[in-house]
């Protein structure tokens, strides 16, 4: 009789027990997109998200991403964002989400409450976010960094102005000069400013910067801008106005130390310093309006922003330098960042010449992962497809001056391995390489 009890107890189990180890064989649930509420001080009523990826690194960077006018956390999440996204999974770092919830979805940059640290409007809600994080992810603190789009490009230039002190680098895409949409009516447009027609020196723009945080000697974030040079939304000529602005925190000259083309129609600005991470980059983009980002730009942003764990590359001569030509062996560097997909994938290549003389004509060889097969790329010719490939310069690439750098990259088909290219050599010259 115990026999059979101890029979049918075991069968009863039976399900039970196959539940149990169905449970433990799901894959673990997707990160998502979170609300967070109670997260502090929010005079203006925004909402708070929160992205946490599955892989969030011990002492994560925390990336601050604000939307457009009329948009919203999930919209700028799932769309024109999406990149800084995907990057996250990669490199674990935490990503929050301010969203407005006035009509219209405008966040205010222009009211006196909006322009002072701590003042009260949007900025102290954002910043109240930004210390929720902090204290909930363990987020180094050295790596807090700001990008936007349009209203929130314009955030971005006002956050980095008055909390210079907590971000080290921002990216802003179509965005304005810090206060140059200043208004004492109560209004949130200023259509001089919009239109371009605000125009000062690169000191006033300083000193109306400085006024958010009277009182404050340090230094500032560095900055990335972009525009297209046909938009008529937030107009061309705020481009420059950036610039002025940005230089002049900096205490840096106009005349920019660097300047290439990206892509055929990008224009490629840097001051202070030449590298990924310059102090000042601006990033002008031909016949495009206020349609940024586009497909490929975040990858930019995201090596700027030191969102991808590379450091700055090295700037001390090769121990045997030469006078000219191709750089002396590891007087290269290349920081490759990587997006795949069920079948395909795109690398985007950053080359920086690490010695001491310019490089006028160039060849980077590398060896494709078994595979993976080109279908097409940018910025280069390569030959061949696949196994050992050299991509070759454009007419408009050509020179790489020296602690300067070229960006480059490809599509491409796989049927499994999406690893990244190793054993790069720039015209027969060993490079450093590692994932950017």
């Amino acid at each position: 009789m115990r026999r059979r009890v101890r029979v049918i107890l075991s069968m009863a189990l039976l399900p039970l027990i196959a539940a149990s180890v169905l449970l433990l064989a799901r894959p673990a649930a997707a990160a998502a997109l979170t609300r967070v509420t109670g997260f502090g001080a929010n005079p203006t009523n925004l909402n708070m998200y929160v992205y946490v990826p599955n892989n969030v690194a011990p002492r994560p960077a925390l990336l601050l991403l604000v939307h457009y006018c009329s948009g919203s956390a999930s919209g700028i999440f799932n769309g024109n964002g999406r990149d800084y996204v995907t990057a996250a999974d990669r490199y674990g770092y935490v990503i929050v989400l301010p969203e407005a919830t006035r009509s219209g979805s405008c966040f205010d940059v222009s009211s006196p409450q909006a322009l002072k640290r701590n003042g009260g409007s949007d900025s102290t809600g954002i910043m109240s976010m930004v210390a929720w994080a902090r204290a909930h992810y363990n987020v180094d603190p050295a790596r807090i960094v700001v990008s936007g789009f349009s209203s929130g490009a314009m955030m971005t230039n006002v956050l980095a102005a008055e909390y210079p002190d907590v971000f080290s680098a921002a990216s802003a895409f179509s965005g304005v000069p810090a206060g140059c949409f200043a208004t004492t009516d109560g209004s949130l447009w200023n259509s001089t400013c919009s239109s371009g027609r605000l125009i000062k020196t690169a000191d006033q723009w300083a000193s109306q910067a400085r006024a958010m945080y009277p009182g404050y000697t340090g230094g500032y974030p560095r900055m990335q801008l972009w525009h297209g040079d046909t938009d008529t939304t937030l107009a061309y000529p705020n481009f420059g106005e950036e610039i002025k602005q940005w230089t002049a925190l900096h205490r840096l000259s106009q005349t920019p130390a660097f300047t290439d083309h990206p892509q055929s129609s990008w224009t490629r600005t840097r001051y202070g310093n030449t590298g990924t991470q310059a102090t000042v980059e601006g990033v002008s983009i031909a016949g495009v309006g206020h349609a940024l980002p586009q497909t490929g730009q975040l990858a930019y942003a995201i090596s700027f922003l030191g969102l991808d764990g590379t450091s700055t590359p090295p700037t001390s001569p090769p121990t045997s330098p030469s006078t000219s030509g191709p750089p002396s062996p590891r007087a290269c560097h290349v920081a490759v960042t990587a997006n795949a997909w069920n079948t395909g994938l795109t690398e985007s290549l950053t080359i920086t010449n690490t010695g001491s003389a310019a490089v006028n004509g160039w060849s980077l060889s590398f060896a494709l992962p078994a595979g993976q097969t080109i279908t097409s790329g940018w910025n280069a010719t390569y030959a061949p497809t696949s196994g050992t490939v050299t991509a070759t310069n454009m007419s408009y690439n050509a020179a790489i001056p020296v602690n300067g750098s070229v960006s480059i990259g490809f599509q491409a088909a796989h049927t499994g391995q999406t690893g990244l290219p190793a054993g790069f050599t720039l015209n027969g010259s060993a490079c450093g390489a590692g994932a950017g």
